[in-house]
């Protein structure tokens, strides 16, 4: 007997479908993510914290779930929306279905609905809040006033509660048992690199570790005296979820970077954090970036790279200041996915330079960064 589910919009639309995960109801925001695979990795993305990802791509289960694709500790996403899990799934990594692994992880999905008219109503009207409620007792109305009453994502600090509580060394063992050929060369590295976490990814400390860094990561909110008692080479600022412009300690501490002339090299989250420490401002987009298919174009070489996305705010290019210029633009909508200080080595960028959309399009960055705190020790 199939179980029945429901996502509720906070505009007071309802679609019924099939319960392919947890039972119970959970609130978030409602995006949709363009990617045709890495399903796994995005339901453990800190950044999608607080939020029901919906998958455009129809058939989604496929190759299953493994130990190994996975991008934290645990799953950060508060629903999953597809249109199809097929019976069977096929893959000589797999080791469950998607149904258990999301059974087992507490997350409700809800499948068999029309995904491309959820889609259009984001992209058209913009992303909103919507509640998924699956069980043997559905309440209609009950998940469109949870809908409603649900917090905007704006004006919330949600990285902190995704960062890590104490400062660590990366050990290249944690999720990742891929990792040995990483931490050999993170035995050797030259460059001590400070990650601050927001909601970081596993991939990130593996790359940084591949091009010569010894990472230590470091809470949200560690301030500048403390970060710099450690005598990092260079300072990460990752991804995260939620509003950047409440994170006001935290710009200050970059603040702080930027003055001491430290390499400084921001993603996502960490982008946004870099403008706001400049003086420029950021804004809410419509529906946001999520996917793994966007073209991003350096202003610099006019080279076009394909680009894996997932956010909600962006800078407002319009704002920076004249001591900071942009790098790289999106052909999708002309927002702002780069930008670099002229008078200290820190850059920023908007898209994930760790995934492998392109594949390696935007791996690159890592390169600038290593040469930057190279420069910065002569």
């Amino acid at each position: 007997m199939q179980r029945v589910a429901i996502l509720a919009l906070a505009d007071g639309s309802v679609f019924r479908g099939r319960a392919i995960g947890a039972d119970g109801m959970r609130c978030g925001e409602l995006v949709f993510n363009t990617s045709m695979t890495g399903y796994q990795e995005i339901l453990t993305d800190p950044s999608y914290d607080q939020q029901i990802v919906t998958l455009t791509y129809p058939h989604i289960g496929n190759t299953g779930v493994n130990t190994l694709d996975v991008e934290s500790s645990k799953t950060h996403a508060a629903g999953l929306v597809v249109r199809d899990v097929p019976e069977l799934y096929s893959s000589w990594r797999a080791e469950q279905s998607l149904p258990d692994y999301l059974r087992d992880n507490n997350i409700i999905g809800i499948a068999d609905i029309d995904t491309r008219e959820l889609t259009r109503r984001l992209r058209t009207h913009g992303t909103q809040n919507a509640c998924l409620m699956a069980g043997d007792e559905i309440d209609e109305n009950e998940a469109i006033a949870a809908a409603k009453a649900h917090p905007s994502m704006s004006g919330q600090d949600l990285a902190s509660g995704v960062s890590v509580k104490e400062q660590q060394p990366w050990s290249g063992e944690s999720i990742w048992q891929i990792d040995s050929n990483a931490y050999a060369k993170q035995q050797d590295a030259h460059w001590h690199v400070l990650a601050y976490d927001f909601g970081t990814k596993s991939n990130i400390f593996r790359l940084l570790a591949e091009h010569g860094c010894r990472v230590t990561i470091v809470p949200a909110h560690t301030t500048a005296e403390e970060a710099l008692a450690l005598n990092p080479d260079g300072i990460f600022l990752s991804n995260g979820p939620g509003d950047p412009e409440p994170l006001t300690d935290i710009v200050a501490t970059i603040q702080t970077f930027i003055e001491h002339k430290i390499p400084t090299f921001g993603i996502c989250l960490g982008h946004q954090l870099l403008g706001l420490a400049c003086g420029a401002k950021t804004l809410k987009m419509n529906h946001g970036h999520h996917g793994a298919n966007h073209p991003v174009q350096d202003l610099d070489s006019k080279q076009v790279m394909i680009t894996s996305q997932n956010h909600g705010f962006a800078v407002d290019e319009a704002t920076l200041p004249e001591n900071v210029r942009a790098t790289h633009r999106s052909l999708f909508d002309g927002t702002l996915q780069g930008l670099a200080y002229t008078d200290a080595p820190a850059f920023g960028f908007q898209g994930h330079p760790e995934a492998s959309a392109g594949p390696r399009d935007s791996e690159p960055l890592f390169t600038r960064f290593i040469d930057a705190m190279k420069q910065a020790s002569k």
